[in-house]
């Protein structure tokens, strides 16, 4: 842990004040809310930054214009604008050098990295460009949240979509076997929300160890959480509803009653179209859910009630 890492969490307050800085993390973006009990809720502090995967992403294609090597080291993240960038390097005839757990960002297997080209090592040459990976960059923040005198929350809530760690088969359906277990009579959508994610999660694992004590969530559930805040939404879902979020990656829609969780579907988003996404969901909503007038914030508005949600299951099992 770097020392600004570890003053980040040191500034952290030792007493909880109710605040919740909730992250939503999609392809695109890395939606921020820090949400504050005393608060309206619009009034709350939003940002809606570029995503890690976007920003490696752009690091990489740079390092590619210049024609040299570059190396991938610090935590395992999510892939896609990096997974995308890495093989246009190898592409390019330049070299790709990656630590063990950053190679893990671009594919879980590690025999077909080095088969299409990616040197997995810690000690790359000279010349390669460093470049460091994480999914969250705490310390960052931190500092652009103190430039508006806002400090950390104690309560740190973190949203990412994350196949599962399956090596040798396909993640897309592991994906669907996570969804399998968690599919079952009573399961809710806060089922999706941990202080420990199952040990196959190995995205969700990855942002705990840079943000230490966080609350790690599915963005899709926590994405309809979020819907669920606005009231039109909540009002049709008391009967039943299909909830359908669309992100740059996926399509996902889950049926509710309630926050009781019913059914699922999942599609990667490129894969569909409108009349592909009419035939997968037999009846679509005719209007996009606006929670506290933000539509981009709903991971965010959903990962607060989730904590609140786990909060009050904790409570009941202590009592």
């Amino acid at each position: 842990m770097s020392r600004a890492h570890a003053r980040a969490l040191a500034s952290i307050a030792s007493v909880d004040d109710g605040r919740i800085l909730a992250i939503d993390i999609g392809a695109g973006t890395m939606d921020t809310l820090v949400y504050d009990p005393e608060r309206p809720m619009e009034n709350a502090v939003q940002l809606v930054l570029p995503s890690a995967t976007v920003l490696a992403g752009r690091k990489i294609a740079a390092i590619r214009d210049q024609g040299k090597p570059v190396f991938l080291h610090g935590n395992l993240m999510g892939g896609y604008h990096t997974t995308n960038a890495v093989w246009a390097h190898l592409q390019a005839g330049l070299k790709v050098y990656a630590t063990e757990l950053a190679a893990r960002t671009v594919h879980d297997d590690l025999d077909l990295l080095r088969s299409r080209g990616v040197v997995v090592t810690d000690d790359p040459p000279r010349d390669a460009v460093r470049v460091e990976l994480r999914d969250v960059d705490l310390p960052r923040l931190e500092r652009t949240l103190a430039e508006y005198e806002v400090t950390m929350p104690e309560t740190i809530a973190i949203a990412a979509q994350d196949h599962g760690f399956s090596p040798k088969s396909s993640n897309r359906l592991f994906r669907f076997e996570h969804w399998r277990r968690y599919l079952v009579p009573g399961s809710t959508l806060a089922d999706h929300i941990w202080r420990t994610p199952p040990e196959y999660m190995t995205r969700l694992l990855a942002i705990q160890r840079d943000v230490p004590g966080s609350i790690v969530a599915d963005t899709g559930p926590v994405a309809v959480l979020g819907a669920l805040e606005d009231e039109r939404v909540a009002e049709r879902a008391r009967d039943g509803a299909c909830i359908v979020n669309v992100g740059n990656q996926h399509a996902l829609g889950l049926l509710v009653r309630g926050e009781a969780l019913l059914g699922v579907l999942e599609h990667h988003t490129e894969a569909v179209d409108t009349a592909k996404l009419q035939r997968l969901v037999t009846r679509l909503v005719e209007y996009e859910a606006a929670p506290h007038g933000a539509m981009m914030l709903s991971g965010c508005f959903g990962l607060v009630r989730g904590v609140a949600r786990m909060r009050e299951r904790e409570a009941a099992a202590a009592s």
